[in-house]
């Protein structure tokens, strides 16, 4: 693992850049995102393969890798944001992270881009940001509007929630943000472009979403941690939004989890494929008390 890496907050009147990493997009998908982030006061900056589908689900991993690439490298850019999808993995080999160190910036997304976030971390050490996405911004809510703005144009460290938190085993942890969406944070481990570093304790928050995953699935890649030793350096998980109805089978799985390590687990409604997509930067320190029902974040993702 490098040494941390904090990129410069965001700034009214800086630019974002728009790739697709993981799936061929269409122009008339994304209209509305780049028309509120212009009025949230950003200028927008499209990558030149955006909207390539050369491989019939996304462009060519030559032409996404570019893309990307090319933005980290770009000093007129300070932040990139994309979606997610499927096929993100195909670029780690060639992305260059030595230019990320050199030219570093804001990174955010969610879902399949979990692959991304957590390789440039373990890469590089540059804090990337887990939560929003282009989809955020199509109806930009106040609370994730909130959260784009506190997370990464302030360096304050509070954390808002906007649902319910519900403990599912108790107890009370401090330890490094590491996560995201499960089946790809679950895929990612053993990987040469992923690894935890063995030195440190780790907050792991999860999601996941019943429309591509049962509790079964979800039980089988946790396991997969499990299997991978990752739960040996866990002190505690948050859990994300899964389905608008109950799922008591999730709780089950939950509360094995935290008998088993003795781990505070805790669900909530404020990241994931739902509504709310809070912003949790991958790679600082948080803290959590089921006691008090505090979470909080020990330090700024941004500078």
């Amino acid at each position: 693992m490098s040494n941390i890496i904090k990129p410069d907050r965001l700034q009214k009147g800086d630019t974002i850049g728009i790739i697709a990493p993981s799936f061929a997009l269409k122009p008339k998908y994304i209209q509305n995102s780049i028309m509120t982030l212009q009025q949230l006061g950003f200028q927008i900056k499209l990558s030149k393969h955006l909207f390539s589908d050369k491989n019939g689900y996304a462009g060519s991993v030559d032409e996404r890798t570019d893309d990307f690439n090319t933005m980290i490298a770009d000093n007129s850019v300070e932040m990139l944001l994309f979606g997610g999808g499927e096929v993100c993995n195909e670029i780690l080999p060639y992305i260059d992270y030595e230019n990320i160190k050199q030219h570093p910036k804001i990174i955010c997304s969610y879902s399949d881009s979990t692959t991304i976030l957590n390789a440039v971390h373990s890469k590089t050490g540059l804090i990337t940001f887990y939560g929003a996405s282009l989809r955020t911004f199509d109806n930009l809510t106040d609370y994730n509007r909130q959260s784009f703005e506190k997370r990464l144009m302030t360096t304050d460290t509070d954390y808002f929630n906007n649902s319910e938190w519900r403990t599912i085993h108790e107890g009370d942890c401090e330890g490094v943000l590491t996560g995201g969406y499960l089946v790809n944070y679950a895929s990612l481990q053993g990987s040469t472009y992923f690894d935890l570093d063995k030195s440190k304790k780790y907050l792991l928050f999860i999601e996941d979403h019943e429309m591509f995953s049962s509790p079964a699935v979800v039980s089988k890649w946790f396991s997969n941690l499990e299997q991978r030793n990752v739960f040996k350096y866990v002190t505690g998980l948050v859990f994300g939004h899964y389905s608008k109805e109950e799922q008591p089978l999730i709780d089950e799985i939950l509360h094995r989890l935290g008998e088993r390590y003795r781990i505070p687990v805790v669900r909530c409604e404020d990241f994931g494929h739902g509504i709310n997509n809070a912003i949790w930067p991958i790679g600082i320190s948080a803290t959590l008390d089921t006691a008090s029902g505090k979470f909080e974040f020990t330090e700024s993702g941004v500078v």
